[in-house]
């Protein structure tokens, strides 16, 4: 294995850094399966920028013309630019990972139904709330929401697999 391009390196080393200096509020907010009960719900809310469309073009290699090109998405069914619905459902998984869950959730498995589009400069919120428990499995299902101005664009239900009691989070990385 070769190792990893320097950019990548700095990358990793931020991300352990930021990891380290909140593990103590992370662990704090971790929800094992017997904590979890159905009505239980997180949120968090994000504005997408015109460099969020564009990074996300670059990480996910998705360089849709609906995502990118103002000319082009002028004569479809939107009347310009979008972005990736992906990039917003991407927010549904930063609530269930950093709150409700938690860290050391596990995904199993999600559903999507794209309501309506986003644009640059909208504030995304993306809820879940917990639907079922399934102590005897480790398993929890929930009902994941994004939502924009009150209007839902996204919707669905993810399938977690919540961290085990002895799970510790370090803030190391590889």
């Amino acid at each position: 294995m070769s190792p990893l391009p320097p950019a990548a390196s700095d990358v990793l080393k931020f991300a352990a850094a930021i990891f380290a200096a909140d593990n103590r509020r992370r662990t704090d907010m971790v929800h094992h399966i017997h904590d979890l009960k159905p009505g239980m719900s997180a949120s968090t809310a994000k504005t997408v920028t015109e460099a969020d469309i564009l990074l996300y073009a670059g990480v996910s290699t998705d360089i849709n013309p609906a995502h990118l090109d103002e000319e082009y998405s002028k004569g479809t069914q939107f009347g310009g630019r979008i972005a990736h619905g992906m990039l917003s459902a991407g927010f549904i998984s930063a609530v269930l990972a950093n709150q409700l869950p938690g860290p050391g959730t596990i995904y199993l498995s999600q559903t999507l139904r794209f309501k309506a589009p986003v644009r640059a400069g909208d504030t995304v919120r993306a809820t879940v709330t917990v639907k079922e428990v399934f102590v005897e499995k480790n398993r929890v299902t929930l009902e994941t929401v994004c939502t924009v101005g009150g209007r839902v664009v996204i919707e669905g239900e993810a399938v977690m697999m919540p961290p085990a009691k002895h799970a510790v989070l370090t803030g190391t990385a590889p």
